[in-house]
């Protein structure tokens, strides 16, 4: 099991925004390697999906309430210095490290590994199971929507679907001592703007006021001193409603007066901190800044590159409109670069329940409860076709953990990757039959 997983690590399958610029051999590696792996669910009918995206189909005993679970081939590139190479899948004192041990190889991997036993057990599943894994995710590429497409074209619509996000999380919550097992139930939506000035340029000698760098840094500014309104989501509010019983006795008091006032609980998240902060609002972040080329030569053009994560209440249309108003600049051009609503929320009825069952019983230690994504996922284009669309990754992660993906040193435990083998497995044999 582990040096299956090992093995996959290794292949270093990066995707970039240049699609030519990437390794196709390393994802046909990668297929190759999958293949020899799990020879059993290669039995299964396959479907390629856009350059190197996978769909399986396991039918079940019935296909009245299929489901679909997630995950993707491709990892961000390698970034920092790390305690062991990134693309070794080093093993040591329990710990496996590389890149994808969490995002997103783990859950990819762990989810073939638990088909495979099953079929080598001569299991059917009650229901029809579809494994869609992309290949492109990272950089928001085709795959998962045209797995979409495929599935529609076959008339499938599943009664929920699983992707990555969420874990069971330790160091969730200040005075919470127990790990928080959170399900995201919607994301929140991304949108990129370009924030561009124009103007005459000149030697850096003679430069006139309120130039290009110096308009495009105070409309920046603005943005950043004007954030949108903020609110509390209802899966927010549940989610420290069933957190509030498990904490100290301070934070137990202030957490379960909160939660009786979406008002209140607001304003605590505004003042703990900028991930609590970003629970309960759309915010903005400067990302990509140019301007001159030289150090002497006024800047013809600035640009910045705002990347917005819209909250589950807002839209794509109020947060450009709240931009265009706090800026109040006719000279700031601003141009939509990638545009997405947030997510719709998915209900907690029999599909929750189910996922949450199945946590409970693998981890019952953990407080399961549902949660707003903060960041993106495939997911998003699976609330097409179906109304149940949740994310979670059945991996216990410490918040260094977490704190590491997308960074260096990004590692699993061998244990919590042995029990996410389990839980997969487990869920699969937990569909109701029809």
């Amino acid at each position: 099991m582990i040096e299956a997983f090992r093995e996959l690590l290794r292949i270093p399958t990066v995707s970039t925004r240049d699609a030519a610029a990437w390794d196709h051999a390393a994802f046909d590696a990668f297929h190759e390697a999958l293949r020899r792996h799990f020879p059993l669910l290669h039995e299964l009918p396959l479907i390629r999906v856009g350059s190197h995206g996978l769909l399986f189909h396991w039918a079940g005993a019935s296909a009245e309430k299929p489901i679909v679970l997630m995950a993707h081939i491709d990892v961000v590139p390698v970034e920092g210095e790390w305690t062991h190479p990134a693309f070794d899948a080093v093993v040591e004192d329990g710990i496996i490290w590389g890149r994808g041990t969490l995002d997103c190889k783990g859950s990819l991997t762990a989810i073939c590994q638990a088909v495979e036993d099953l079929l080598a057990a001569g299991r059917t599943p009650a229901q029809d199971v579809w494994l869609s894994f992309g290949c492109n995710e990272e950089v928001a590429g085709d795959a998962a929507p045209l797995a979409v497409d495929e599935l529609r074209r076959r008339g499938v619509t599943p009664w929920f679907v699983l992707d990555e996000g969420g874990a069971v999380a330790y160091d969730a919550f200040p005075g919470v001592a127990k790990p928080i097992a959170v399900i995201g139930v919607t994301e929140k939506g991304i949108t990129s703007l370009e924030l561009r000035v124009d103007g005459r340029g000149g030697h850096a000698s003679t430069p006139a006021p309120l130039g290009p760098t110096a308009r495009l840094a105070r409309a920046i500014t603005r943005l950043d001193r004007q954030p949108m309104r903020a609110s509390a989501p209802d899966a927010t509010v549940e989610l420290f409603r069933r957190a509030a019983p498990h904490a100290s006795t301070p934070m137990r008091y202030a957490l379960s007066t909160a939660v009786r006032s979406r008002a209140l609980l607001t304003r605590l998240l505004l003042v703990a901190g900028p991930e609590a902060a970003a629970m309960a609002r759309s915010t903005f972040a400067v990302t990509t800044l140019s301007g001159s080329p030289a150090l002497n030569v006024v800047a013809a053009t600035a640009t910045a590159g705002v990347n917005i994560r819209i909250l589950v209440g807002d839209t794509m249309d109020g947060v450009i409109k709240h931009v265009r108003r706090v800026i109040k600049d006719p000279q700031v051009r601003i141009t939509v670069i990638d545009e997405g609503e947030p997510s719709p929320s998915s209900p907690l009825d029999s599909a929750f329940d189910l996922i949450a069952s199945v946590t409970e019983a693998h981890f019952p230690e953990a407080v399961t409860s549902p949660y707003v994504m903060m960041a993106a996922t495939d997911a998003r284009h699976f609330t097409k076709i179906s109304e149940r669309v949740y994310r979670f990754t059945p991996f216990e992660m410490t918040k260094k953990q977490r704190e590491s993906i997308h960074t260096n040193d990004e590692h699993i435990t061998v244990d919590a990757y042995v029990k996410g083998v389990a839980w997969y497995g487990a869920l699969i044999a937990s569909l109701p039959e029809k």
